[in-house]
């Protein structure tokens, strides 16, 4: 195996008498996509929300590419290589497309928006951004306004926002979340692309896109890390079969949810979130 990307060593978290993460290990390696699995409340976004930062951990350690991580601020691990997409969409919905990611462009860059106005047409930001709407399949929306989009597209502008800070990790927390067939695949398509060139750390609930994207899967269960495996591995163990997939799972399923799990995309931000108080 490679040396690790990510490496996270005995991590714990607690919000009052509720341990969100309890002793969690976690080791991501470069190049692969790395499903995180489990039931609502399990203490997948708490994990997410202390490798990017954004939740000090109680006690254990975050190695990212070698360094040590855990006492880093956020911005320090963006520029690092690390980038996280959230459970809820957040974007300039009175802006374009284009525009939402050239002002992520500029945001990386260093500049402030109070020129934005003039900067609106420089190339230094527009042809970046058009190469990412591309890789996201966005490119022909360039000049729709945020808020016209749907949700499916919505999130991949999220991704393509994510992607202007060229990271080496990108964490997506739910992406095909509330999508349909359709919107679904094309996003299991995109994060296809994307893998060739980057290591994805991916929390999601629908079998079908964890089973057909991953490399490796975590199972995270009260907020400790049950087993780590290829889907093969996952599928066959018998202890996350009784604790997440359900005794009758044996391959993807044929809808978005799994046996004895709740409904896909209904699993509402753990932490770290804004309006969030579910650890």
């Amino acid at each position: 195996m490679n040396e690790p990307i990510l490496q996270v060593r005995q991590l714990v978290k607690r919000f009052g008498s509720l341990t969100a993460t309890n002793h969690l290990d976690l080791t991501v390696v470069p190049g692969e996509v790395h499903a995180v699995i489990g039931p609502n409340g399990a203490g997948k976004t708490t994990l997410l929300g202390q490798i990017a930062g954004e939740l000090k951990p109680d006690s254990g350690t975050i190695h990212f590419n070698g360094v040590n991580i855990t006492h880093r601020p956020d911005h320090h691990r963006v520029h690092m290589g690390l980038a996280r997409s959230f459970q809820i969409t957040n974007l300039f919905t009175e802006f374009t497309v284009l525009e939402n990611v050239m002002l992520a462009v500029q945001a990386q860059d260093g500049h402030s928006f109070r020129f934005w106005r003039p900067a609106q047409h420089d190339p230094s930001l527009r042809e970046p951004a058009l190469a990412i709407l591309e890789e996201v399949d966005l490119r022909p929306r360039a000049d729709a306004m945020a808020a016209s989009l749907s949700h499916g597209e919505q999130r991949q502008l999220e991704i393509a926002i994510a992607l202007t800070g060229q990271p080496k990790l990108l964490m997506l927390d739910e992406p095909m979340a509330g999508m349909g067939p359709v919107e679904t695949q094309r996003m299991i398509e995109i994060l296809q692309e994307l893998r060739h060139r980057l290591t994805i750390l991916l929390i999601e609930h629908d079998m079908d896109a964890v089973f057909s994207l991953a490399d490796r899967i975590s199972v995270v269960v009260y907020g400790d890390t049950i087993a780590t495996g290829t889907p093969e591995d996952i599928r066959a163990n018998e202890e996350v079969r009784q604790a997440y997939l359900g005794d009758t799972f044996s391959g993807p399923t044929t809808g978005s949810e799994t046996p004895n799990s709740p409904a896909h995309g209904s699993e509402k931000p753990e932490s770290g979130n804004p309006g969030s108080g579910n650890p």
